[in-house]
Order: C-alpha cells, then sequence, then structure tokens
C-alpha cells in the first residue's frame, strides 16, 4: 500500500516537474504553454509512452474545479477596476448573448454532422461555448502581446464571466436529457430564464458579500505572515461552494470577489499576489495534466472529421459570427472585431464541463468528450500560436509603456498606508539618466556594490544601486517608470515623432511656430484637450491626429488614459490597417446610412425641381393654347367679312417662328442635359468622407 502511495506521488511530482522543464522549450519555439501541459498528460496516459490508465472522471472533475476556483480568483485579483469598467459592457454581451448564439451555431452543426439529437448537439456547442480563461489570461499576460487596453480588458473579463453561462446551460441541457423533457413552451422557457438569473444574482451577490468579507477578515486578525495567502485561498474555495449549494454560481462569485479584493487595500497584499501567482501555475499544470491522462486518443480517430469540421464552425463562423453582433453596437472596428473573433480560444474549462457527461451517463457522452479534445487542441494550436503575429498584422499591438523593472515589495508592520520597496537602478531607466525623483517618496537605504551607502554622500543614484523606498502603494506605479528600463520603441520617431511637446502647449502657438494653418475654433485649446476630443478616451500611446500636413502623436499616458507626452511628426503618415471584407463596424453602417440618406435627399430634391419645372411648362401650354384659339376667332370673323383672296396671288412672306414648348420626352432630355453632374456627385459620393457636403449640395439644389 505504502509503495502505490508512493509511486503515485513521484508520478505527480515528476509530471509536475517535467511540464515546468517543458516550458523552457516553449518560450522558445513560441508554443502555447497549455498547449504543452495538455501534451504532457495525453503523452503520460494509457496510449502515450507513459501507458497510465486513468479514468476516474469524478476525481477529474473535482481536481479541474479546484482549480478553476485558484485561476478564477486570481484574475480577479490581479484586475484593475478602472480596467473592468472599461471593458464591463462588452464583455458581458460576449459573456451571456455571445455564449448562447456560439452554442446554438455550433449545436446545429454538431446536429446535421453527426446525426444526433437537438439537445445533443446543443448540449456539445454550450460545452465549448465559453473562452477558457486560463488559456487567454495566461496568453495575454505572459505572452508578450501588447494590445490597446480596451481589447486587451475586453478579452479578460469576458474569459472570467463567460464560464458560469456555459455551466448553466450545460448542467441545463443534461437535466432535459436525462428527464427526457424535450418539449420547449412557454412556461419551460419562462422558467429557464428565471433559473440564469438567479444563478447569476445569487453568483453577483455572494461574490461582493464574500469579498468584503475576505478583506474584514485578513485586515482584522493578525497571523503569520506565511498563514495569509492559505487562509485568502481556502476563503475562496468556502465562497465557491457555498454559492453553490443556495443555488448560485460559484465561479461568478469566486472571480467577483478576487476583483474586489484586489482593488481595495489588504494587508499582506505583495505576499498574497506572489503566493497566488505560484498556485495558478500549479492549478493550470494539474489540471491540464489530468485532463490530458484522461483522453483516450486511440479513440480520436472515430471522430476526428467531425470533430476537425466542428472546429472549423466554431473558429471561423460561430465565434465570428457572436462577437460581430455583440461588439458591433459598442463602436469596435472591423480589426478589433476580428482579433478579438480569433481569441477565443477554449481549454481546460471545455473540457472540464466534457466529463459532466460521463459522469451523467449519456448516451453520447465519450463522443462529445473526444470531439470536445479534438476542439480544445485544435483552438490551442491554431490560435493560440497566432495570436501574437494576427495582432500585428491588423494593427492593433501598441508599444510597451515601460520597460522591464526589478522591484520587491515589503509590507511594514501595523501599517497599511505605507510599504517599502526596493528597486535595483538599470543603467537605461530615466533615474540613471538624471531624472528626480519625488518629494513624496523617501529613499531610506542604498545598497552600492554591496556596502550601506548613507543618503548624504550617495550622491546621484548609480547604474546597479540597489535602491529602498518608502511610499505608499497608490505611487507604487510612478516609481516603476522612474527606475524600468527604456523600451526599445521609445525613441523611435517613426512610432512617436520627430519632437517632444508640452500637452499643455495651445494649438495657436504651435502653429504659429510650425507655419501651419489652425482653425479658430481650436486655436485657444490644449494640445491635450484636442487629442482627447479627437481620439476618445480610449487613447493608447503612438495614436496619432492629423493636423494639415503635421501629425499629433500621443508619447505617454497615466493609469487613467490621460495624455501625458505629446510628440511632433513633421510628415503626415496615413495608418495603415488592413481592409477587411467582413465584420461591418458601426461606423462601417454609419456611412451606409449616410450615403443612402443622401441618395435620398438627392432623388427629393430632383423630384420637386422637376415638378416645378413641369408646372411651368404646363402654365405656358396654358397661355399660348388660350391666345391661339382667340386669334383663330378674329381670323374666321374677319374672312366672312372681307373677299376671298384669290389663290393664285402669292403667298405672304413667313413671319416670324413661334417658340413652342417642347414636348414631353424632349422636357426629359433638356432636364437630363441640364443636370450632366448628378450621376457624377453619386460617384463622389460613394467616397468615404463626402457624405455631409453632397448633403448640403442637395439642400442647395432643393432651395
Amino acid at each position: 500500500m505504502f509503495e502505490t502511495l508512493n509511486l503515485l506521488i513521484l508520478i505527480a511530482a515528476g509530471l509536475v516537474a517535467l511540464s515546468v522543464f517543458t516550458s523552457l522549450v516553449s518560450f522558445r519555439v513560441g508554443a502555447p504553454l497549455l498547449l504543452v501541459f495538455l501534451l504532457v498528460g495525453l503523452a503520460a496516459g494509457e496510449d502515450g509512452p507513459g501507458g497510465i490508465a486513468f479514468s476516474d472522471t469524478r476525481a477529474a472533475y473535482f481536481i479541474g474545479s479546484i482549480a478553476l476556483t485558484f485561476i478564477l480568483f486570481d484574475s480577479g485579483f490581479r484586475t484593475r477596476l478602472a480596467t473592468f469598467r472599461l471593458a464591463a459592457a462588452p464583455a458581458v454581451a460576449l459573456a451571456t448573448l455571445g455564449v448562447v448564439l456560439t452554442a446554438g451555431v455550433v449545436g446545429a452543426a454538431a446536429h446535421y454532422l453527426f446525426g444526433w439529437a437537438w439537445t445533443d448537439g446543443l448540449l456539445l456547442g454550450a460545452i465549448v461555448g465559453s473562452t477558457d480563461a486560463a488559456a487567454v489570461f495566461f496568453l495575454l499576460r505572459v505572452g508578450g502581446v501588447n494590445l490597446r487596453e480596451m481589447i486587451s480588458a475586453t478579452l479578460e473579463v469576458e474569459s472570467g464571466s463567460n464560464d458560469p453561462m456555459a455551466i448553466f446551460l450545460t448542467v441545463t441541457l443534461i437535466g432535459m436529457i436525462t428527464a427526457g423533457s424535450m418539449e420547449a413552451d412557454a412556461a419551460a422557457g419562462a422558467e429557464l430564464i428565471l433559473e440564469f438569473v438567479r444563478q447569476m444574482g445569487l453568483g453577483l451577490l455572494g461574490g461582493l458579500a464574500g469579498g468584503y468579507a475576505i478583506v474584514q477578515i485578513v485586515n482584522r486578525i493578525k497571523l503569520e505572515a506565511a498563514l495569509y495567502p492559505i487562509l485568502v485561498l481556502a476563503l475562496a474555495l468556502v465562497l465557491m461552494t457555498v454559492t453553490t449549494l443556495v443555488g448560485g454560481s460559484g465561479f461568478l462569485a469566486v472571480y467577483v470577489a478576487g476583483i474586489l479584493c484586489g482593488n481595495v487595500r489588504m494587508r499582506q497584499q505583495p505576499s498574497l499576489k506572489k503566493f497566488q501567482g505560484g498556485t495558478t501555475w500549479l492549478s493550470q499544470i494539474g489540471m491540464f495534466v489530468t485532463l490530458g491522462l484522461l483522453a483516450s486518443p486511440s479513440q480520436f480517430g472515430d471522430v476526428a472529421l467531425q470533430g476537425f469540421g466542428l472546429a472549423a464552425v466554431l473558429i471561423f463562423l460561430a465565434r465570428p459570427f457572436a462577437v460581430w453582433l455583440c461588439l458591433m453596437p459598442f463602436g469596435f472596428s472591423r480589426s478589433e472585431i476580428a482579433f478579438v473573433s480569433w481569441v477565443g480560444l477554449r481549454g481546460a474549462v471545455s473540457i472540464l464541463l466534457a466529463i459532466l457527461p460521463l459522469i451523467s451517463g449519456l448516451p453520447n457522452a465519450q463522443e462529445i468528450f473526444n470531439v470536445t479534445f479534438l476542439i480544445v487542441l485544435t483552438s490551442l494550436v491554431l490560435q493560440g500560436w497566432t495570436i501574437r503575429p494576427m495582432a500585428r498584422w491588423l494593427k492593433l499591438t501598441v508599444p510597451a509603456r515601460m520597460g522591464p523593472v526589478d522591484r520587491i515589495e515589503l509590507e511594514l508592520p501595523g501599517g497599511q498606508d505605507h510599504e517599502l520597496v526596493g528597486y535595483t537602478v538599470h543603467p537605461a531607466s530615466p533615474v540613471a539618466r538624471g531624472e528626480r525623483i519625488p518629494r513624496w517618496a523617501r529613499p531610506v537605504l542604498i545598497l552600492r556594490e554591496g556596502r550601506n551607502i548613507r543618503l548624504q554622500k550617495a550622491g546621484k543614484p548609480q547604474p546597479g544601486d540597489r535602491l529602498y523606498i518608502l511610499a505608499s502603494p497608490r505611487q507604487v506605479p510612478v516609481l516603476d517608470t522612474l527606475f524600468a528600463a527604456a523600451t526599445q520603441e521609445e525613441n523611435d520617431p517613426a512610432l512617436f515623432g520627430d519632437f517632444d511637446l508640452d500637452p499643455e502647449t495651445r494649438l495657436a502657438e504651435l502653429g504659429a511656430l510650425y507655419g501651419f494653418h489652425v482653425n479658430k475654433a481650436d486655436a485657444d485649446l490644449t494640445l491635450r484637450a484636442f487629442m482627447t476630443r479627437e481620439l476618445g478616451d480610449d487613447v493608447e500611446p503612438t495614436d496619432r491626429v492629423a493636423y494639415g500636413d503635421i501629425d499629433l502623436v500621443v508619447r505617454a499616458i497615466d493609469d487613467d488614459h490621460v495624455i501625458t507626452a505629446v510628440g511632433l511628426a513633421v510628415e503626415h503618415v496615413e495608418p495603415a490597417e488592413p481592409t477587411l471584407p467582413f465584420f461591418f463596424s458601426r461606423e462601417d453602417f454609419s456611412k451606409v446610412a449616410r450615403r443612402m440618406a443622401g441618395r435620398i435627399r438627392r432623388n427629393r430634391a430632383r423630384a420637386k425641381v422637376m415638378a416645378r419645372r413641369k408646372s411651368a411648362y404646363d402654365r405656358t401650354d396654358v397661355s399660348e393654347t388660350s391666345s391661339d384659339s382667340v386669334s383663330d376667332d378674329l381670323q374666321q370673323s374677319a374672312g366672312e367679312q372681307a373677299p376671298a383672296r384669290d389663290t393664285s396671288a402669292p403667298a405672304p412672306a413667313a413671319g416670324p417662328a413661334v417658340k413652342r414648348p417642347a414636348t414631353a420626352s424632349a422636357r426629359q432630355d433638356d432636364d437630363e442635359d441640364e443636370a450632366p453632374s448628378e450621376r457624377q456627385r453619386e460617384d463622389r459620393d460613394d467616397e468615404p468622407g463626402d457624405a455631409p457636403r453632397l448633403a448640403a449640395a442637395g439642400h442647395d439644389e432643393t432651395r
């Protein structure tokens, strides 16, 4: 017995160590690390070289649920509240309506590809309907992809909040299949909606209440420093299980509690982040390796063709369709919608949900599990491996705000308003180049070449110094920018412009200095105010605003997206964005609507002009007809009184020709000749940006 236990410990520890070592290969070849963990589990399984027979679905689901709880709590803990507010609306749309639409499209495809019942097909669609939090968080935060904050925030919040919707749909469909209730009526639909509202509502309330309770408990009791991280994770597990037992979404509660705990001041917060980071890595390794052990690749051949077909439907049809419908109302561009569609990675959550049909003993449970595994593998290989090239091709990457920084945080006993922060002075950091440390930051210790140097004799910080500073936790990000290494793109004029400008400079002053015309309405605006008006709230470094022949460039922003530095490029550069023939954005539909409205106005104006001309011609016809009748009567009466003329006499010379109104066809030809530029104006209207000018032209024609 003891030998068996020792063997199990050896196998588990060996798999974890092997997964850690393979991460070195993953970083070198650029493969998604979570895919490597999954392949390690497959290789160690019964069909791989390891030959480990593991078929305990309940144990796998138990391990996966605990691991997912830790991952979601840590993900929420590292999500800034400002980031959540920025992307809350589009992310919630994707996490609810997006999951339903994706499940519906994939379910319909599964129904026709496999010949399953509609409930079985929709069950598979619900299982793969949500993105994987672990995969998305890892690739966005560790993968080295610097995206616009609006896009990255939307993806992170979506992946952290869409699991409850997929779980709700999966459990509901399993219950319908098990009970044999396939009929859908108004009462059943209303009950389903109420159940969804109850689960999400209890999950949200449980997360807020549980997060507040965790903060109060941690801040009020005194423990050994090493016990606080263990207490927090234990309370997160308690919150998840209690919320689930009362009928709410436990995973949603954990994610919300993590957001709340991470955005308030807690005792031992630096050590909490470090401990939770290690726990999250261990959870990801354990979950992916366990799910890999559970799979049997020898069974994949029976469903390989349909599985890869469903993966194609999910990646190229279902996910893009759902994202397009959900994000179009929020003003996302075509490139942004395309990228969010591509980063719909499926991972451990889908495989974890695919275990539920096996536990419930459904007829097609094994096929559903195998197809789900193939979809996850395809998603991680195809999408996970190409996220960085896709972001660069769509022109959605932004330079890093700062380079790497070597920092340690030490919490002071008994005080939560200040902490001791240690920095290693990088040779390329602003501090090493002579930048002053703010007065609110108090240096207390300098270590130089292994020796303690008195502050009065240390002079300016030198490269390689270890400087310890007493500061408020809210001010640490500002210190990071002073001690961080310079980014590679920091001084690139192609990205940030040729000259550095003060954002408080007025446009009139800049125009007078560089000799370009400034509109009167913009003359008194500062560069910051003008660029904020043009770019909106979603501002990122390297964003450009064209003004005449120059470009104003955002060089730096703070955490609230307020512009802190502006660059000037002496030559205007047109943004080179790829042209996508799909994913019409709200702006594209607005352009089409403006063009159609312009054409309608011009058609109405032409109709009014034609009506006025026809009325004028009709009045001319009536007047001339009346004159001709009077002349004929006079001539007839004169003929009766006068003697008959000699017909042999020569006819009188023809008088001047009377100008008659043109016929209807002739008038139409005249109208076409008089308005030869109508088609030209319509052609010009197809060009972007001409709608206001053409609308004004139609208005003038009407007048």
